[in-house]
């Protein structure tokens, strides 16, 4: 195996030339540059948006409350999980403790569990419960989701006006944060940008925050095209950071105020073969690296983090007894990690997840083993390590003395870095991280943004909300608002909305054609103008793996289950019972409304060791529904896995339900590769009768909001005169 290794500079952030007269900041405190830039943005009112890409680690949770944390206004803060949402709600309980606050500002965290839970424990509708938590708030944590629904109109009767939640939260908060936006596909960037548009047609100015080391460019270009007057504080190019070479310069900067971000990083490449095992058999293989790690400098605290829930639940028994022995203990942090065992991972010595959420944060790090999806996730991850000097433990300080990472990247990506006359990166050599995160945006496979979604799916839910602006209620009071909103639209999508009396209702004609659905709602719209589409294929999972009874109940795609678990079919009803008797025995509630609509129910007993095979299956001929290149709704798919005991129950619901799916008349493994998709996207292999015995599925097929934008690429081409299949 090749070896490749670079030394990464230490970052030192520059720090503000002044603290403004309302912020008390206790002694040794001080302020970042682009944090006193983003006080000084929220306040001015000339400026309506603002995109802060400091770098990971660098404060930006901070810059993004410290209005608050003050009292100058309300915020609502959004987060693509709800795990990082709990995780700031401590990060920001941290800060107010820190900063010595006379008063404390009220905060809430909303998630569909939370709400579900205290409107039932209350005796109130949902609409009720988001009322009284946000009233109760200046500080309000939620995900895009809920908020995206709730400018939809969610959450209310018939009877209510469209406008009731919506407009009483945003005269209430006067900031928005969105954080950690890079993560988001073009179905949610749409969504966002017309909730965005709604809330400036139909209230008083209000201020909008990105927040984001890798931002969008797309996002800024819109908001920009619709008229926001938009602030972007970048730290890079204004020259806010140094990566000193020596000790000494080090210590000049330190004396100068500026704040240490990340200490050197030794980065080693380790090129694998782009499969799906092949990180989970070289973390294997050489596990004895990591015990090294351990035995060279004790004290020493580790995470890896892998794309792959499967292979972190194989692995992280394997590390438990190999490093058992040493005394030293294996923790688990994924996005299904409980809040005990996530609190508990916080005093092991290694952790192993799919999610960086505490890593390098509370639980502090002086090695790192990581893969990446993608550009974005490669820095991000990378940009864990290296926050820290020490840690507490038992009342001793422990100093970490050197900083380590193993990147498992694909070998075209290393031989891109490396390899070549022109290659950028020397085995051996230095690096400033600046050059760095742009030589891997660079050198990294480019995925699709999927361009052509706006213009062809994302004046859905503009006209969506178009027509809620016109309810007999409202209608009157939005008059105006609903002109600007309609003008808005067109120009950031690129799309005309036509006039008022075919607009609306002659879109909603063609697509209720195209899902054959005329009397049954119009499934297509419906995914076009949620938040993250629909979930068809999602089932009721009842993890016995799970340590703490209440996180046991969980919900997962079928795809995953077919894959990766082993599992025994449950009946809704034992699977409900099993939540009643879980609550009433643990004594805490178990919100259920994520389960209505599941495909089926089933018990996790163990992931596999490996990756099962399977597909879908059609009963009558593809051929001319792909030949079609558009979304379609399709009824009758099953799936096919001959061995699966089980898979017979599942079929009986699955082939009842009419799907909003995409059908590309190619092997999977080639769609992917030619249309640059991204590594976590939704497409799968398909059969129909005249190839059910071929070794490979001829077709591929995407569901929901992967069918969409499957769509989009086809749709572009062909608005450009080109062919379909060109990629």
């Amino acid at each position: 195996m090749s070896h490749y290794d670079i030394l990464l500079k230490p970052i030192y952030s520059s720090p503000a030339s002044e603290v403004p007269q309302d912020i008390e900041l206790p002694a040794g405190w001080g302020l970042s540059w682009h944090q006193l830039e983003t006080f000084k943005a929220i306040q001015d009112p000339n400026i309506d948006v603002i995109f802060n890409t400091a770098m990971t680690g660098d404060g930006k949770t901070l810059a993004a409350f410290l209005c608050v944390l003050y009292g100058h206004l309300a915020a609502v803060a959004l987060y693509p999980t709800n795990e990082l949402a709990r995780d700031q709600e401590g990060q920001i309980g941290g800060y107010t403790r820190t900063l010595q606050l006379s008063q404390e500002p009220r905060l809430s965290r909303l998630s569909g569990e939370v709400l579900e839970i205290y409107a039932e424990t209350e005796g109130l509708r949902k609409s009720a419960a988001i009322e009284t938590r946000a009233s109760q708030s200046e500080i309000l944590l939620t995900n895009p989701d809920i908020f995206h629904y709730l400018h939809r109109g969610a959450y209310l009767t018939k009877n209510y006006s469209p406008d009731s939640l919506w407009n009483r939260l945003d005269k209430q908060f006067d900031l928005f944060i969105f954080d950690e936006f890079h993560v988001f596909s073009a179905p949610q960037i749409a969504s966002v940008i017309n909730t965005l548009l709604l809330i400036r047609c139909t209230n008083r100015r209000k201020k909008f925050l990105f927040l984001s080391a890798t931002p969008n460019e797309d996002l800024l270009k819109r908001l920009k095209l619709a008229g926001f007057r938009c602030k972007e504080i970048n730290p890079i190019s204004e020259n806010k950071y140094r990566f000193p070479d020596r000790e000494e310069e080090c210590h000049e900067l330190e004396a100068q105020g500026w704040r240490q971000v990340s200490r050197g990083i030794q980065l080693e490449f380790i090129s694998l073969e782009p499969t799906g095992k092949a990180s989970e058999t070289w973390l294997q293989e050489n596990s004895q690296l990591i015990l090294s790690q351990f035995q060279k400098y004790p004290g020493s605290k580790g995470a890896i983090v892998l794309n792959s829930i499967a292979a972190v639940k194989r692995l992280t028994p394997f590390f438990r007894e190999l490093l058992a022995p040493y005394g030293l203990v294996v923790a688990e942090n994924t996005g299904l990690t409980g809040k005990e065992q996530k609190e508990r991972s916080l005093l092991a010595d290694l952790v192993l997840g799919t999610s960086t959420i505490d890593v390098g944060v509370d639980f502090k790090i002086n090695f790192l083993i990581f893969e990446s999806a993608d550009a974005g996730s490669f820095i991000q991850r990378l940009g864990r390590l290296g926050r820290h000097e020490s840690y507490e433990k038992e009342g001793e300080k422990i100093h970490f003395k050197k900083f380590t990472a193993y990147a498992l990247a694909p070998n075209y990506l290393v031989e891109r870095l490396f390899q070549g006359e022109s290659a950028p990166l020397v085995s051996g050599g230095t690096c400033d991280r600046v050059f760095f995160q742009e030589t891997i945006r660079e050198k990294y496979r480019q995925i699709n943004n999927f361009q052509g979604y706006y213009k062809r799916w994302g004046a859905v839910q503009s006209m969506k909300l178009c027509q809620q602006l016109t309810h007999p209620t409202i209608k009157e009071q939005y008059a105006d608002a609903s002109q600007v909103f309609k003008k808005a639209c067109e120009e950031v999508f690129e799309t005309l909305l036509k006039n008022k009396y075919g607009q609306v209702k002659g879109w909603e004609k063609d697509w209720q054609q195209l899902s054959g659905k005329k009397d049954k709602g119009n499934p297509i719209a419906e995914d076009a103008i949620s938040f993250r589409g629909s979930s068809p294929l999602q089932c009721g999972l009842y993890d016995v793996t799970e340590s703490n009874e209440s996180d046991r109940f969980k919900t997962y795609d079928l795809p995953g289950v077919l894959s990766h678990l082993d599992i025994e079919p449950m009946t809704a009803v034992a699977f409900m019972q099993l939540i009643e008797e879980t609550a009433q025995r643990t004594g805490k509630p178990i919100a259920k409304g994520r389960f209505k609509h599941c495909l089926g129910f089933m018990k996790l007993r163990e992931y596999r060791q490996e990756k099962e095979n399977w597909n879908f299956t059609y009963p009558g001929n593809l051929q001319a529904i792909a030949d079609a290149w558009k979304v379609q709704v399709l009824v009758g798919i099953q799936v096919w896995q001959p061995a699966n005991p089980w898979i017979r129950e599942i079929n009986q619901q699955l082939k009842k339900q009419g799907l909003v799916c995409y059908v590309i008349p190619r092997p999977v493994a080639e769609v992917r590769s030619r249309l640059r998709l991204p590594m976590h996207f939704q497409i799968y292999p398909i059969k129909d009768q005249s190839s059910l015995h071929d070794a490979t599925a001829p077709y591929a097929i995407g569901f929901s909001q992967s069918a969409l934008l499957l769509d989009t690429l086809a749709y572009w081409f062909k608005s450009k005169g080109g062919e379909v299949w060109v990629l």
